[in-house]
C-alpha cells in the first residue's frame, strides 16, 4: 500500500511539473545602486578635452559610451543559459542590468532589448517599470549619471536566404506608457520560444532537485508564452488589445506597425553575417526591395558584438545558388573552408579507410556535400559520430578580424553600403547606416568589454555541467559510418539543433556604441544618434573622431560621422583617435560603496572599469572607401576598398594619432562615395579572440583546433586569451556626387 501511494504521489507530482503547477513569473528584482557620484562623470569629461587639447570648460561635444543591446533573463533564451544544468547563474532580471550598467561597467547610457518573442503582457510591463526606476535614481533629468532606453529584439529567422531577414532591435525614446507600444513587436519565430520539449521541462528538475525551482519557473514561462492568444493582423496596432501578442513576419510588416504606433523610435539590425542562425547565401539585397527598408527608422548598424564582428565583406560563399535555385557546394579556398565540402570529405576519409575504390567514396562525398545543403543550418547533423575536432574551421572566416561564426559575407556592413536598389528609375535605394556595436549579452551585464576576464559571466560562454547531463541532453552523434544521413529535427534537443559547442569559440565580451553629444539629457542623446554621430568599438573605450572638413559652400562647419553631403571638390578629411585607459585590477572605491558586497561580487565578479591614468597606443588608422553600384549587377568586390588608405601611429605616449586625407579622384569619378575610418589599438589579450586556435599546416590550412570548450573539457578558469588589437569603426561619411 505505501508503495502505491509513493508511486501516485510521484506520479502526481511529475504530472504537475509537465503541467507547470509550480512555476513562478520571474520579477524585475530589485535596483540597489544610487546615482554615480557626480565628479566621477565629470573626471570623464575633463579626461576627453584633455585628449585633444581642448581647456576643461570647452563646450565641445563629449563622448558617451553605451550598450543598446542587453538581454536579461525576461528572454526565454537566456533563461534557458541561467539553468543550474547548463551552469547558469539563476534569474538576472532587469533591475540586475541597470546595477550593472552603473556600478560594474560604468555606463553612460544602455536599452533593454529583451526578445519580444517571449515577452509577455505581464513582463513587457514589469520591463517598463524597472526601465523607469533605473532612470528615477540617475539624478537631473538635464544631467543624469546614466541613460536608461525601453527596447525589445525582433528575432526573425528564415529557413533559407529568400525569407531569412534577421534580428532588429527597437529602441524608443521615453520610457513612458505614453510613448511607449502597449506591446513588443514578435516575429513568427515565437512559435519556437514557446515550445520547448517537454524532456527539457520535465528531466532536469527531476536529476537537480535542488535547483528544480529555476526548472519550474523555466517551465511556466514556456506555458505563458505559448498561451498567449496570437493579434489579429487586420487590425491597427492602437485598436488590438492589451493582451495579445502582435507579430510582424517580415521587416515592411515590422516597419508599417512601428509607423502605427508613431512613436520616436530607431531600428538596428544585427548579427547579419552570423552564420549559426543565418541560412548559407544569405544576403542584404533583399532588404532595400520595396518597403522592406524604413530610411527614417532603420538608420543603425550592430558591426561588431559578442557574437562576432559583421563588418568585412569577402567574396566566398558557403554555398552556390543558381538561378533556378539549385545549390552547389563551392570548392574550398586557401582562406575559406565550407562546411559542405568537409562534410564530404569526412565521409570521403572513412570510405577510403573501408577498403571502397575512389569512384565509390567520390559519389559518397558529392551525396554528403548535397546533403549538408539540403539541411541547411541541421547540416552538419548529416554526418554521424563527428566530433567538433572534425569540423576543423570550416564555415569561418580565416583574415577576418573576430569574425561571426560561419560567416556570411553578404550579411556584412560593407556588402549593405556597397548596395543600390534599381527597382524604381525614380528612387534609387540606399542603406546609409552608422555604425555601432554592443554587447549582446544574455545575463543582464551592459557594456561587459571593459575587462578581458571571467568568461564565464562577461561572455554568452555555454556549456553542460557535467558529463551527465551533456549525455542526456546532447543529439546522439550515433557511428561514424562512412555514408551521410537523413536529419529528424524533431529528434534533436534544442540546445543541439544548431552548432553551440562550436560557437563557444566565438563567444566575445562584446562591443561598445560611443555618441558624439553636446549633453547628457535624453533629448541631446538621442538627437545625437538620429544623426548618426556614433561609432563603435570592440569593447574599449577608445575616444574617436572623424570629420569633413572642406563641405561645400552653405556649410559653416566641419561635418561629423555620420553625415551626408552632395559635393563636387574632392573631400579632405581629419582623423583622430586616442586609445583607451589601461585597466586596474578590481573596482574602484565609489563601486565598492554603491553595492553590497555579495551583490558587487555576484553581478560584477570583483571587476569593474577601473581606469589607470595610462593609455593604450594607437597602432594604425585605416580608411575604408567604398563606392556604392551605379548599375544592376555592379560587382561589389571592385567596389570596397580596405583598406583604401591605411596610417602607421606611434602613440605609445598616450597622446593618439591624428592624420589627413583627401581623395584625389573623387570629382573626376563622378561616383558616389562612403568613406568611414578604423582605429587600431596596440594588442592586448582578448577572451577568445583566437577563435578556434587552429594549427596552421605549411598550406595554410587549419590542421587541428583547440577548442574553447563551455564544459569540463576546458579549465573554467581558461579565459582563452589571445592577442587582440581593440577596434574603433566610425560611422561613415556619405559623400555624393553633384556638380
Amino acid at each position: 500500500m505505501a508503495l502505491i501511494v509513493v508511486a501516485a504521489v510521484a506520479s502526481i507530482y511529475v504530472v504537475g511539473i509537465a503541467l507547470d503547477w509550480y512555476g513562478e513569473t520571474e520579477g524585475i528584482g530589485l535596483i540597489k545602486a544610487p546615482a554615480l557620484p557626480a565628479r566621477v562623470r565629470e573626471a570623464a569629461a575633463v579626461e576627453q578635452r584633455k585628449a585633444v587639447g581642448l581647456p576643461a570648460g570647452s563646450g565641445s561635444s563629449q563622448i558617451l559610451f553605451g550598450d543598446l543591446h542587453v538581454h536579461t533573463t525576461f528572454s526565454s533564451d537566456a533563461f534557458r543559459m541561467s539553468l543550474p544544468m547548463v551552469q547558469g547563474e539563476g534569474a538576472h532580471p532587469p533591475a540586475d542590468a541597470c546595477d550593472f550598467a552603473r556600478i560594474c561597467a560604468a555606463l553612460d547610457f544602455w536599452a533593454l532589448t529583451d526578445h519580444a518573442e517571449s515577452l509577455t503582457e505581464t513582463q513587457w510591463n514589469r520591463s517598463i517599470d524597472s526601465v523607469q526606476q533605473c532612470n528615477a535614481v540617475s539624478g537631473p533629468a538635464g544631467n543624469p549619471d546614466m541613460l536608461t532606453f525601453m527596447g525589445f529584439e525582433w528575432t526573425q529567422a528564415g529557413t533559407e536566404p529568400v525569407n531569412h531577414y534577421g534580428h532588429k532591435n527597437v529602441i524608443f525614446k521615453y520610457d513612458d506608457r505614453e510613448h511607449l507600444p502597449v506591446r513588443p513587436i514578435s516575429s513568427p519565430f515565437r512559435a519556437a520560444f514557446g515550445s520547448i520539449p517537454l524532456k527539457l521541462r520535465v528531466l532536469p528538475p527531476l536529476m537537480d532537485l535542488p535547483d528544480r525551482q529555476r526548472y519550474f519557473d523555466f517551465g511556466r514561462l514556456v506555458r505563458t508564452v505559448g498561451d498567449q492568444p496570437i493579434c489579429d493582423d487586420g487590425v491597427h496596432a492602437r485598436d488590438l488589445p492589451a493582451d495579445c501578442a502582435e507579430i510582424a513576419a517580415t521587416p515592411d510588416h515590422l516597419f508599417r506597425k512601428l509607423r502605427e504606433w508613431d512613436l520616436d523610435s530607431i531600428v538596428i539590425p544585427h548579427g547579419n553575417a552570423w552564420g549559426i542562425y543565418s541560412p548559407a547565401g544569405t544576403a542584404w539585397d533583399k532588404q532595400l526591395a520595396g518597403d522592406m527598408h524604413d530610411p527614417e527608422r532603420q538608420i543603425l548598424l550592430e558591426v561588431y558584438s559578442g557574437h562576432g564582428n559583421s563588418e568585412e565583406y569577402r567574396d566566398f560563399s558557403a554555398v552556390t545558388i543558381a538561378g533556378d535555385g539549385t545549390k552547389t557546394c563551392p570548392k574550398p579556398r586557401p582562406d575559406y573552408l565550407p562546411s559542405c565540402w568537409q562534410a564530404g570529405e569526412l565521409i570521403r576519409k572513412r570510405c577510403a579507410a573501408g577498403g571502397d575504390d575512389e569512384s565509390e567514396c567520390e559519389r559518397r562525398a558529392a551525396l554528403a556535400r548535397d546533403k549538408y545543403l539540403e539541411y541547411g543550418q541541421l547540416g552538419w547533423h548529416t554526418v554521424p559520430g563527428t566530433t567538433l575536432e572534425d569540423w576543423l574551421d570550416a564555415g569561418q572566416c580565416r583574415d577576418c578580424y573576430q569574425p561571426a561564426f560561419n560567416y556570411r559575407p553578404k550579411g556584412s556592413a560593407q556588402y549593405a553600403l556597397a548596395l543600390r536598389n534599381f527597382d524604381s528609375p525614380d528612387e534609387q535605394r540606399r542603406f546609409r547606416f552608422g555604425l555601432m556595436a554592443s554587447s549582446d549579452n544574455h545575463t543582464a551585464r551592459p557594456g561587459t568589454g571593459y575587462k578581458e576576464s571571467e568568461r564565464q559571466a562577461m561572455s554568452d560562454w555555454w556549456g553542460y555541467r557535467d558529463v551527465a547531463y551533456r549525455r542526456r541532453f546532447s543529439t546522439d552523434r550515433g557511428r561514424p559510418d562512412p555514408v551521410s544521413v537523413d536529419v529528424d529535427p524533431s529528434k534533436l534537443d534544442v540546445f543541439n539543433i544548431l552548432e553551440l559547442e562550436r560557437q563557444s569559440s566565438y563567444f566575445l565580451t562584446g562591443g561598445l556604441v560611443a555618441i558624439h553629444s553636446r549633453g547628457r539629457d535624453r533629448e541631446t542623446v538621442w538627437s545625437a544618434m538620429q544623426r548618426k554621430a556614433v561609432y563603435g568599438t570592440s569593447g574599449q573605450r577608445t575616444l574617436l573622431w572623424f570629420n569633413l572638413v572642406n563641405p561645400p559652400d552653405g556649410e559653416d562647419r566641419e561635418l561629423e560621422m555620420g553625415a551626408e553631403v552632395a559635393m563636387a571638390e574632392n573631400p579632405r578629411f581629419q582623423v583622430r583617435a586616442v586609445g583607451a585607459f589601461e585597466q586596474l585590477p578590481g573596482c574602484p572605491e565609489h563601486s565598492m560603496n554603491a553595492l553590497p558586497a555579495d551583490r558587487l561580487q555576484r553581478l560584477c565578479r570583483g571587476e569593474c572599469y577601473n581606469p589607470s591614468a595610462k593609455r593604450i597606443g594607437i597602432q594604425r588608422i585605416d580608411v575604408i572607401k567604398i563606392r556604392p553600384q551605379i548599375v544592376a549587377g555592379e560587382d561589389v568586390v571592385s567596389l570596397i576598398e580596405d583598406p583604401w588608405q591605411s596610417f602607421a601611429c606611434d602613440s605609445n605616449d598616450g597622446n593618439g594619432c591624428s592624420v589627413e586625407f583627401e581623395d584625389p579622384d573623387f570629382a573626376t569619378s563622378g561616383r558616389d562615395t562612403v568613406y568611414y575610418v578604423r582605429a587600431l589599438q596596440a594588442p592586448q589579450p582578448a577572451i577568445n579572440a583566437g577563435g578556434l586556435r587552429c594549427e596552421w599546416d605549411r598550406q595554410g590550412r587549419c590542421a587541428r583546433v583547440q577548442a574553447c570548450y563551455g564544459d569540463d573539457r576546458t579549465d573554467p578558469d581558461d579565459d582563452c586569451l589571445a592577442e587582440s588589437e581593440g577596434r574603433a569603426w566610425s560611422s561613415p561619411i556619405f559623400v555624393d556626387f553633384a556638380l
